[in-house]
């Protein structure tokens, strides 16, 4: 289970168009430029977005603003015709779209109809789920659709641990959700979605790691990965959710004994100008750590997204980031450079 998959990596690059890779030669060159002169240079538009469907959740897990029902910006579902209107203006720059911020994207009733509609237009599209919903007919319903890439959160392999931090979940109905996805791909002969396990690896969990690697084997997902935690409030870590193997976690002491982020924050950042995150009612926010929506760039609502991009808004938090990065409170707990571990 490497972290390349060569079905996967195929279908990305089927994505790509003369026009995406312009687009994002630009958008890399203008964050190397920047990089050496120091000063935010933006030329092209987003390679990847991620747009929200929801901030709903039927679970309650404790490092998640939507599980804690904590957000005090408002909640509620995407419309599919304000979701189509905006890719209508976006798709032929765009290469990569995630169907998640928070929330659980399946209680959108809509949201395979907006997978299908960007799949329509050549996107490469993907999702994060906690797979309670995947029912035989959403499991079938999500093969059609075109679904590129589903991710399937999966933090233990008893319901004893699973629970402790996917808090109100079962650990059956994810099993099941997946093996339906397995068997729904085999049945319409389908290669997508390319389907992973993500085990985020916290100290309830850890001794876990290798029995989820055999459970992920057994159902027949097409990987497993782990990924590291983000602790809010990680110098006390009141849930104890800090794994004690150094290399899953995000944290470590320092020469005083007091926790830190690994991250060791330069003052540049690459999804400043390759990616940004559309909340479910438009507004556009630098990256998935602003879950509160506190840095908002634009409403799509009241302005056209190329516009946004290279609205004052923008370029005054670049800037402001390639200054003194470490003074973003979003970028305190950053783990950009971080690696993902995978198996």
């Amino acid at each position: 289970m490497g972290y390349y998959n060569f079905n996967d990596s195929l279908n990305f690059l089927s994505k790509l168009t003369f026009r995406r890779i312009m687009n994002a030669s630009k958008v890399w060159m203008s964050y190397q430029l920047s990089k050496i002169v120091a000063k935010p240079i933006q030329w092209g538009y987003p390679i990847s977005i991620s747009f929200e469907p929801t901030t709903s959740c039927n679970l309650r897990c404790p490092e998640c603003p939507s599980g804690l029902r904590e957000f005090t910006r408002p909640t509620g579902m995407l419309q599919s015709s304000f979701f189509q209107q905006t890719i209508d203006a976006i798709h032929k720059d765009l290469l990569y779209l995630i169907f998640y911020f928070q929330g659980e994207p399946y209680l959108n009733p809509d949201f395979l109809k907006m997978v299908q509609y960007a799949h329509s237009k050549g996107i490469y599209t993907a999702t994060s789920t906690n797979a309670h919903y995947l029912t035989e007919e959403k499991a079938r319903q999500t093969v059609e659709s075109g679904l590129d890439r589903l991710i399937i959160s999966i933090d233990g392999t008893t319901q004893d641990v699973y629970q402790q931090y996917r808090v109100g979940g079962k650990l059956e109905k994810v099993l099941e959700g997946a093996r339906n996805i397995v068997k729904w791909k085999k049945e319409l002969k389908s290669k997508t979605p390319f389907v992973f396990f993500q085990f985020l690896v916290v100290k309830p969990n850890e001794h876990q790691i290798e029995e989820i690697k055999k459970l992920g084997a057994e159902i027949g997902v097409d990987q497993v990965r782990f990924k590291t935690a983000q602790v809010y409030d990680y110098e006390n870590d009141p849930n104890q959710l800090i794994p004690s193997i150094a290399k899953y976690s995000r944290y470590k002491k320092n020469e005083k004994g007091v926790t830190v982020s690994k991250s060791g924050l330069q003052n540049h950042c690459w999804k400043l100008w390759h990616a940004n995150v559309i909340t479910w009612d438009g507004l556009v926010v630098p990256c998935c750590f602003d879950k509160d929506a506190m840095h908002q760039l634009g409403n799509l609502k009241m302005q056209s997204f190329k516009d946004i991009w290279q609205n004052d808004n923008y370029r005054q938090f670049r800037k402001e980031l390639m200054t003194s990065r470490k003074n973003i409170d979003i970028c305190a707990n950053c783990s950009e450079g971080l690696k993902v571990w995978e198996d």
